[in-house]
């Protein structure tokens, strides 16, 4: 199981996340392939966005078809907000399609932070089977949620940054 070693978010760090970011914009781009999965993944993303008090209407989501049209959602978005979030689930079959995809997102989204300077939450699950996934979204009885996961780590980078400038 991947949640070894995941860090823990104590009331100290949502508390100085909450007064580093009140000025926030964020975006949520979520791929709308496996909606039992993707619905767990945005509530997770939501309910951190909502305990630091990003209000709703600094909140923008964009819908991409798939894990594939992330970066391209993300570097729109990144033009005009402190941090994004990338949600989205790639569940491999029996075709290439799976590596393809998942390295295409990855470097995508990667290239969308580094170029932009824009916080690029990694929420895309690259799971061998769809229990998997399950696992990994933050729903009742999941193990994980990484959902909420990648909002913090766009959202900290993010007040990171802010520090800087």
């Amino acid at each position: 199981m991947s949640g070894a070693g995941a860090l823990a978010i104590d009331p100290a760090e949502l508390t100085r996340l909450r007064q580093a970011a009140q000025d926030f914009r964020v975006a949520i781009v979520a791929s709308r392939w496996h909606t039992q999965v993707m619905d767990g993944l945005t509530t997770g993303a939501r309910r951190f966005l909502a305990e630091i008090g990003i209000p709703e209407d600094a909140l923008t989501h964009l819908s991409a078809p798939g894990s594939f049209e992330l970066p391209v959602l993300a570097a729109g978005a990144a033009k005009t907000h402190e941090a994004v979030i990338a949600l989205g689930v790639v569940i491999r079959g029996g075709t290439p399609h799976f590596d393809y995809v998942c390295s295409a997102a990855t470097q995508g989204l990667t290239t969308v932070s580094v170029e932009t300077g824009t916080p690029v939450g990694f929420g895309v699950l690259t799971c061998d089977d769809e229990a998997q996934a399950l696992d990994r979204a933050g729903l009742e009885g999941s193990k994980e949620d990484k959902g909420y996961e990648a909002a913090h780590a766009a959202v900290a980078a993010a007040a990171e940054l802010a520090r800087l400038r």
